[in-house]
């Protein structure tokens, strides 16, 4: 059974043009000045922050990600809902970004983000929910 219940179709972002360079090793930091609307250079910039326990730092690399992929969606035609499938790799920074984004949330005690971000997360793409461990 489908959970897009409401029949809304699924928005798929184009190609991420930092999503070739982030592939070959190139330094994050490199791609997303190079690439500053790729939500997929802000995510990765976002996690390797949170791992290294720089907090706030992740937070906002995660919500610089977040909000260029927003911009996106909506070009896309996304309309404030409807499924972001993970296994459509271009909507893959999208997702990251807004996992990071949650879990730095969490980290600086903002709860009601945290939870609205998880939330989010899981309503786009219970997929990538799992496999992102939120």
């Amino acid at each position: 059974m489908s959970q897009n219940l409401l029949g809304i179709p699924e928005t798929r972002l184009p190609e991420d043009p930092a999503a070739a360079p982030l592939a070959a090793g190139e330094d994050p930091a490199a791609v997303a000045a190079a690439h500053p609307t790729s939500s997929l250079a802000w995510a990765t910039l976002a996690e390797a922050a949170l791992a290294d326990g720089r907090t706030v730092e992740g937070y906002a690399y995660a919500r610089t990600g977040y909000h260029r992929a927003l911009d996106a969606l909506r070009r896309g035609g996304w309309r404030g809902q409807g499924p972001v499938p993970w296994s459509h790799e271009p909507n893959r920074g999208f997702l990251r970004a807004l996992a990071a984004l949650s879990r730095a949330a969490g980290a600086i005690g903002e709860t009601d983000e945290e939870q609205r971000c998880a939330q989010f997360l899981r309503d786009s793409s219970s997929e990538a929910a799992e496999a992102l461990g939120l």
